[in-house]
């Protein structure tokens, strides 16, 4: 006897068939979500697992089987297509996307990334030129460089260089600047897959300009200097900086190559932070070729940024290892609008990065204020203390902003509460901190705030009061 046989009498003949709940107004918004496919699935495995636990109780109603298989979906799929608010208080969340785009760089993809777009046309002759050639004069204005390329990242930024300036040859670097970030790219491993040999030189917290001068060869082919960009030595520490290096290099004939990272294009001191080195200087200290992210204190795409001179650039350019880490064109057209706003002098209070490094304990209060009062007339209370906001994304390591957090102790565990919030509709991240959820406004945008108290209010466990 089969399943349907084995149901024909049974209450659960009633159970709704999956295309009439495919056209119910709860179901509807999700196909236009996820998909009549996924949602299709979804439907199946709820009133599969309802007919497998029936135990000759009423039915589920329409409704409820909706409300489950919205749970379901949630559950499977988890972001997809839905914005996540951030209310971290970390800016740059490598978890989260990093920089999330300004509103010229949306606008942007809105309008262009429908159409055909000149990628790599050289529009005066009509023949095929340099891929987003844009790029390369607005970054050197900039920047002051002679020229600059872009790829997808600045992992294929460091690896293009090497490979394409040092393969087969020696790489001198110091013990201290062999670093690792997020998600395992570690400088040594990249080196060794280029097929460049590390000469280490120095030690792990004291490394001098005779160092690398005793280093050099005649393989040698490159100098190379890493920002310590996501963590901070202390103590007995030196480090050969960037001019000795350039004047070394200059000296001997070879290339100094600076892995900055983060690549800030402006000042971070006017915002209470320690100043980190931003592309321009660098330039100015020597560097031959400069490498930085475009995802993080730029607050554009990702993207790996290198600008220098123009003779390197040239040999990277014409590098078939660039078609492999080439950037793609909505990358591209997001990133010229997001520089647009460093040309017009508007990245302070443009980009999305730096308001939200810009904004004063005072504005945040402002708007917790009104985010817990919304939560008091739903009968919960969030308790308002000073803390602290991280800039995050391997950048300004130990360098925090002072801020105001919104704390809450839901009854029940914490992290099933945190879960619900993270699997709500849109997702809604944030800390837990000695044994309270806690809430930072700093990287919520203000037109959210309303939604971060409608999700608490939703998932605020029923059973519990407040404390």
């Amino acid at each position: 006897m089969n399943r349907s046989e084995k149901h024909k009498d049974s209450p659960l003949s009633h159970l709704p068939a999956v295309e009439k709940l495919l056209t119910s107004p709860e179901i509807k918004p999700l196909v236009a979500r996820y998909s009549h496919v996924l949602v299709t699935r979804a439907i199946q495995d709820i009133l599969a697992a309802i007919r497998d636990t029936y135990t000759g109780q009423v039915v589920p109603s329409p409704q409820n089987i909706a409300a489950r298989v919205t749970s379901l979906l949630l559950a499977q799929w988890p972001g997809l297509l839905s914005p996540v608010l951030n209310a971290t208080g970390i800016i740059l969340h490598t978890n989260l996307g990093r920089a999330p785009l300004a509103p010229a760089a949306v606008e942007t993809l809105t309008c262009l990334s429908g159409n055909y777009i000149n990628l790599e046309s050289d529009l005066e002759t009509g023949e095929r030129g340099v891929r987003t050639p844009e790029l390369g004069r607005l970054l050197a204005v900039l920047t002051g460089a002679e020229d600059a390329l872009v790829v997808n990242n600045n992992a294929a930024a460091v690896l293009l260089v090497l490979v394409a300036l040092a393969n087969g040859k020696e790489a001198v670097v110091s013990r201290g600047e062999l670093v690792q970030i997020g998600g395992g790219f570690r400088v040594p491993e990249i080196m060794a897959q280029s097929g460049v040999v590390l000469r280490e030189v120095g030690t792990t917290n004291h490394t001098d300009i005779t160092d690398y001068a005793q280093a050099i060869g005649n393989n040698t082919a490159i100098l190379l200097k890493v920002h310590l960009s996501n963590f901070v030595q202390r103590g007995f520490v030196h480090e050969a900086s960037l001019a000795e290096l350039a004047g070394l290099g200059q000296e001997r004939g070879l290339p100094v190559v600076y892995d900055l990272g983060s690549g800030s294009l402006l000042d971070t001191t006017p915002y209470g932070l320690r100043h980190e080195p931003t592309v321009q200087e660098a330039l100015r200290d020597g560097a031959d070729l400069v490498l930085f992210s475009g995802d993080k204190l730029l607050g554009g795409p990702q993207a790996g940024i290198i600008v220098g001179q123009n003779r390197y650039i040239q040999l990277l350019r014409k590098h078939p290892f660039l078609r492999v880490v080439r950037l793609d064109k909505l990358s591209s057209l997001a990133l010229v609008a997001t520089l647009r706003y460093y040309l017009n002098n508007e990245a302070a209070g443009s980009v999305p990065v730096w308001r939200m490094m810009a904004l004063t304990t005072r504005e945040i209060a402002r708007r917790a204020e009104v985010v817990a009062a919304s939560l008091k007339a739903a009968g919960i209370i969030a308790e308002m203390r000073e803390g602290c906001s991280m800039v995050g994304g391997g950048t300004l390591p130990e360098e925090s902003l002072p801020t105001v957090l919104l704390t809450l102790k839901p009854a029940g565990r914490l992290d099933d509460f945190a879960r619900r919030l993270r699997l709500s509709d849109p997702p809604l991240v944030a800390r837990i901190e000695e044994g309270r959820f806690v809430v930072d406004l700093r990287t919520v945008l203000e037109e959210h705030d309303a939604l971060v108290a409608s999700l608490i209010i939703k998932s605020w466990p029923q059973e519990a009061g407040s404390c």
